[in-house]
């Protein structure tokens, strides 16, 4: 049986003066923490989106991914700071810690948050909201574990960022 190994966020948070928006996840996958970086599993689908939504091309590396965020006025992090995991299931997600969120929303101009898949936006409504007073608006998740959704139907879900960007 799977067991629970406590983690701890180890990424910066990606933002500057420019970022007009605020893309959160849950907590880096196993391949995402492998790598140090956000959405670093080659299934996930997060890169191809954007590129798509944005006339890009498709980021690789570390630093080719910040600085297509960054370029784009796309602020990047996660809700959970620490907790209690089984591998990359968010549903197993227990003991939240969550990040100081506020930290990136009072310094710059985020004009919306966006939670990457359901249970971001859940664990935002429930650790981070209190906190920071702002609603933000759940889209379906970019994981290779949504197979609900085709890249084609997520970048159409995707294309409301377009409006703030």
């Amino acid at each position: 049986m799977a067991e629970y190994t406590h983690i701890v966020h180890t990424f910066e948070p990606v933002f500057d003066k420019d970022s007009k928006i605020l893309i959160l996840g849950s907590l880096p996958s196993v391949k995402s923490r492998e790598q140090g970086f956000y959405y670093g599993h080659p299934q996930n689908r997060f890169w191809r989106v954007l590129a798509a939504l944005l006339n890009k091309p498709v980021p690789s590396g570390i630093d080719e991914k910040r600085a297509f965020l960054l370029s784009s006025n796309i602020a990047v992090w996660d809700v959970v700071q620490e907790c209690d995991i089984i591998g990359s299931s968010d549903a197993s997600i227990k003991n939240v810690i969550p990040t100081d969120i506020e930290m990136v929303l009072s310094r710059f101009g985020i004009k919306a948050v966006f939670a990457n898949g359901s249970t971001a936006a859940n664990l935002y409504y429930r650790f981070q909201r209190p906190l920071t007073g702002r609603d933000i608006t759940a889209l379906p998740s970019t994981s290779p574990a949504n197979a609900a959704y085709s890249l084609e139907r997520l970048i159409d879900s995707w294309k409301t960022i377009l409006d703030y960007l």
